[in-house]
């Protein structure tokens, strides 16, 4: 079974990076596929790949992470500025982080407007070899 753990932002938004990190890294050690609103400043990515590579053992072996952030490219002048407006004032809000152990998500796949998430079996239904 893959479950999923919704990070709403105003929930790690007070806490500093270590512990933003730390929180996202029990969740999916625990088998958990986070679904955060907002996204990391890439120092705390950097970070929580750093810290995931040092805890990779038999037990955990390390986390799949996309991050859709919408596309500007396509903006008329206006709906731009808008968009820059609306960044200034919710900052690392806008957006959507997927975090998921490397033992449940085989990969992620990103689009403009969609994520495509492919899982792996869990260990009680291995497949056996004929």
């Amino acid at each position: 079974m893959v479950t999923f753990q919704f990070v709403p932002f105003n929930e790690i938004e007070t806490l500093g990076s270590a512990k933003r990190v730390n929180k996202l890294i029990n969740i999916v050690k625990n088998d958990k596929i986070v679904i955060m609103e907002g996204r990391l400043k890439k120092q705390e990515e950097a970070d929580l790949i750093e810290i995931t590579m040092e805890e990779i053992g038999s037990r955990f072996r390390g986390i799949e992470l996309s991050v859709i952030y919408p596309d500007r490219k396509n903006l008329s002048g206006l709906k731009r500025f808008r968009s820059s407006v609306v960044d200034a004032l919710l900052g690392d809000r806008q957006g959507l982080t997927v975090i998921g152990p490397a033992s449940v998500v085989k990969r992620i796949e990103r689009n403009p407007d969609k994520i495509e998430l492919f899982t792996r079996e869990t260990n009680g239904k291995k497949r056996r070899k004929r």
